[in-house]
């Protein structure tokens, strides 16, 4: 008998997967404040990873994710989702170091198929020089995989979301559309040559960018993922307390992604997004449905003054200009 796709298991895939932005935030603003001199960036402005002071000279990044299958290798699945995982660390400009495996996994499932799993992810993460530990798994019917991911970073230099600066341009590492793309994999009309190319851009490590970003004044950095371009543009708008001015057209798509939305390969995840965030945004575009489509192992939003935006361009030939920082307006976020 042929096992059924990873793909077909999962109700939402990579991180199209992630609870709704609405009730994360309803559940968050709930949390009591957190008071110690040692915790440079916490949980109150939605920023990628935590950062804790250990000594005037070194400081822990720590950041956690997980998701359902996005793609129907199981290889593959381990390796995205390892790319994920230390993209936190990437985003906040550190060193990844540690990782510790988080597995959902059926008792009945295939172990041939949790054991690709295993070493996609454990192939990537030798990559990103990160070093497996140990992890945990539970009894799941619906798969999941990912890390808890364990990095440094100088106390003094690591980039927050919440530093965009009025003036500063708009930098993005990589193209829009792994959601969509996902949705029309699940849905069965996409192309391989579309899905390879996905999975291209999936499996590509921000770490060079991470390592380019630290000659430069960068004043703001997010990991655009689960919640889409607008809803981490969202976020680092107000923790900086700008407006941050995208230009759509400026944008650039993985190949297939503009057919695929057209044809109305929307996921859930992206439908709450586009709930949660539109009423923070100012302007539309025709290309709306890919700025709220949930990221796996997205690139990097950058906000950095316009001399360090050119060299950092050329450093970086994926990078590319999306938009400008201002002053803060009626809304966070401004599409032109």
């Amino acid at each position: 008998m042929i096992a059924p796709k990873l793909t077909a298991q999962t109700k939402a895939g990579g991180c199209a997967s992630k609870l709704s932005p609405k009730i994360l935030n309803q559940a968050l603003s709930c949390m009591p404040r957190q008071f110690n001199e040692n915790v440079l960036v916490g949980f109150d402005t939605a920023d990628d990873a935590g950062i804790y002071r250990l000594t005037p000279d070194i400081a822990l990044v720590q950041t956690v994710d997980f998701f359902s299958p996005i793609v129907d290798d199981p290889f593959t699945f381990g390796a995205i989702a390892a790319a994920n995982a230390v993209s936190d660390v990437y985003a906040m400009g550190g060193k990844a170091l540690t990782a510790l495996s988080i597995l959902a996994w059926p008792a009945a499932g295939d172990i041939d198929v949790l054991e690709q799993i295993l070493k996609g992810g454990a192939a990537k993460l030798k990559e990103a020089d990160c070093v497996i530990l140990g992890g945990h798994s539970v009894n799941d019917p619906e798969i999941k995989f990912g890390y808890a991911i364990t990095g440094l970073v100088h106390p003094d230099r690591y980039k927050p979301n919440a530093g965009a600066k009025a003036g500063d341009v708009l930098l993005f590492t990589k193209k829009l559309g792994t959601g969509v793309i996902s949705s029309a994999l699940k849905r069965g009309i996409a192309s391989e040559k579309h899905v390879q190319g996905a999975i291209d851009s999936m499996l590509t490590l921000n770490r060079a960018t991470a390592e380019a970003m630290a000659e430069f004044d960068v004043h703001g950095v997010t990991d655009v993922s689960g919640f889409g371009m607008l809803g981490h543009a969202r976020e680092m708008a107000l923790a900086s307390k700008v407006t941050l001015e995208i230009d759509a057209a400026k944008l650039q798509f993985l190949d297939g992604a503009l057919e695929y939305a057209r044809a109305g390969a929307l996921s859930g995840g992206l439908h709450n997004n586009r709930d949660f965030v539109a009423s923070c945004v100012e302007g539309t575009s025709e290309v709306d449905d890919l700025l709220y489509d949930p990221q796996t192992s997205g690139g990097l939003l950058i906000s950095l003054p316009e001399a360090d935006a050119v060299q950092l361009e050329r450093k970086l030939p994926a990078a590319y200009r999306i938009g400008s920082v201002r002053e803060r307006g009626d809304k966070p976020l401004r599409i032109q």
